[in-house]
């Protein structure tokens, strides 16, 4: 399958929680956001899922660095995504990733938005086709910045290049704060994503983890 790289970034406390039971996810410090802001404007498009959107409403732009905006693209179902999202703000091209159970009402109010929507699976937002799409766009590599659910489809799908995870010094707790997976997960140790380790790096008070994932034959990689 020809598909962008993908490269997925998180930051995440000591206990392994991207947000507390509260919702609260400003988890990293100054310095790993200009990071983040950084690798945005090295990549050619960002990626949330819309529960991302709904609890964060991220704009997804470039800030803290110098840069041009990359594509920002939200996985959405049912096309719930707020007209009031920053994500819709026309600061940057914007797509929506939808179903066929996406009403054509609620695809006509992002398109007025300025979204541009594409309708790619019946259940669920076929991220296979998704990536194909994008590829064929000219997007070369993409930034997943995907909550619990997003990630897990994406790794488990074996859709994931690299990871990068900023460990805070911090410790929150909670049964149902949310992890950096989560999905229905694999019984056997054996059926897991396996990683190689890349490098680690101090960035302000947070530990920089690269791991690469192992067993992947991207044909975009040897082009």
């Amino acid at each position: 399958m020809d598909r962008p790289n993908v490269i997925l970034n998180a930051g995440m406390t000591l206990d392994g929680k991207i947000s507390t039971i509260g919702g609260d996810s400003k988890i990293s410090c100054e310095e790993d956001l200009k990071r983040v802001h950084e690798l945005r404007a090295k990549v050619d498009a960002v990626m949330v899922g819309i529960g991302t959107v709904i609890s964060d409403n991220p704009i997804l732009t470039v800030r803290r660095a110098k840069g041009r905006n990359p594509i920002r693209i939200v996985v959405d179902s049912l096309g719930k995504t707020p007209s009031d999202a920053k994500i819709l703000d026309g600061s940057a091209q914007s797509i929506v990733a939808v179903t066929t159970r996406a009403s054509e009402k609620e695809k006509n109010r992002l398109q007025d938005k300025g979204a541009e929507v594409l309708v790619l699976g019946d259940e669920k937002v076929d991220l296979t086709q998704l990536l194909e799409h994008l590829r064929k766009r000219g997007v070369e590599k993409l930034l997943l910045e995907g909550g619990s659910t997003l990630n897990w489809s994406m790794l488990h799908q074996r859709l994931v290049d690299e990871i990068q995870i900023a460990v805070a010094p911090k410790i929150v707790g909670g049964k149902k704060a949310k992890t950096l997976v989560d999905g229905v997960g694999v019984r056997k140790i054996a059926d897991g994503v396996h990683l190689e380790f890349q490098s680690s790096k101090i960035v302000g008070e947070n530990l920089l983890l690269t791991y690469r994932v192992k067993g992947l034959t991207n044909d975009s990689e040897n082009k």
